[in-house]
């Protein structure tokens, strides 16, 4: 099976603006936390030890850069599907701790589609929350999607 006939490939055509993404919920328990500063080689203590991060002003352990634009890059991958395009992230700015404990909601919806930088572009609102409001952007991911004319080629 080739990547254009994967299951839920989305096509640029079917995409309009205003459109949500389906949201994304990562609770944030300690094993997270560790695992992924560990598999980015993280090792500052403020991902992974309550009275060190504590010590440095934040209320708890919390999520390290990596772990928050993985959580950017899925809820884009996943709705894009295999033949989509990340093409590039502006605008991510953390404004909140996301915490140990906590669950770290990511929304997203589309804010422009247009063929004027390339086939197929569409530029992705996305931002992160959780009980404290708005912790990451919001910033946008534009991404290019396949054209249904590209089907001839043996994509769709």
């Amino acid at each position: 099976m080739t990547a254009g006939r994967a299951a839920g490939q989305r096509r640029f055509e079917d995409v309009r603006e205003g459109e949500e993404l389906p949201s994304v919920a990562y609770p944030l328990p300690v094993y997270r936390l560790v695992m992924a500063a560990g598999s980015n080689r993280d090792f500052n203590s403020i991902h992974h030890n309550t009275d060190y991060a504590r010590a440095t002003g934040a209320p708890e352990m919390y999520a390290n850069t990596s772990l928050l634009l993985g959580m950017w890059e899925r809820i884009v991958r996943d709705w894009i599907g295999p033949a989509g395009t990340i093409r590039g992230i502006r605008g991510f700015r953390m404004r909140a701790f996301n915490v140990v404990g906590d669950t770290t909601w990511v929304h997203a919806r589309v804010v422009s589609v247009t063929t004027e930088d390339g086939p197929g572009t569409v530029d992705i609102e996305v931002r992160c929350e959780n009980s404290a409001g708005v912790t990451v952007g919001p910033g946008t991911v534009r991404a290019t999607l396949p054209l249904r004319a590209d089907s001839a080629f043996g994509t769709d």
